[in-house]
């Protein structure tokens, strides 16, 4: 038989490969880049974090250490008064708490923690002690009274999640 006599059609190819959907490779590549990217953000922004409970905790222990080696209650008062203001200025707005002085500073520290042992008891001396050269002072039950008023701040579930500077 001869070649151009056989019915035979040309050569047709295949139709070209579209570039969607993508093959299931691609897919898990893209999955694996979405899961890496989520995580690098996550511990990106945990590293940044700074937990300011913890480090409250351990400046009020430092306090504490500092005032039993020198028993100067003076000291001890300022700088109790200096690290719930640091707290506080944290938290809160500053507009809300920077100009709060006297009794008013004392009624929000109670209010913040739903204690009245500042306005009433022994945080009093936060108020006027460490403006005078001599701070007499029931330190033990001051410094009980502001650990509990960290920890009360520090359980309340309303308190705003910003990066302190503590």
């Amino acid at each position: 038989m001869d070649p151009e006599q056989l019915p035979l059609r040309d050569i047709h190819l295949p139709p070209p490969v579209s570039w969607w959907p993508p093959a299931p490779g691609w897919w898990a590549v893209l999955l694996i880049l979405l899961a890496t990217g989520l995580l690098a953000r996550h511990f990106y922004r945990r590293r940044g974090m700074v937990h300011w409970d913890r480090i409250a905790g351990r400046e009020l222990s430092l306090i504490r250490r500092r005032y039993e080696a020198t028993r100067d209650a003076h000291m001890l008062v300022c700088a109790l008064s200096t690290l719930l203001r640091r707290v506080c200025m944290s938290l809160y707005p500053r507009r809300l708490v920077a100009g709060l002085t006297g009794e008013r500073w004392l009624a929000f520290l109670d209010q913040q923690a739903g204690m009245d042992g500042f306005q009433h008891g022994t945080g009093r001396l936060l108020a006027s002690a460490p403006y005078q050269p001599v701070a007499p002072a029931d330190t033990e039950a001051l410094l009980d009274l502001c650990a509990s008023w960290l920890r009360a701040v520090t359980a309340k579930p309303s308190s705003p999640p910003r990066r302190p500077h503590v």
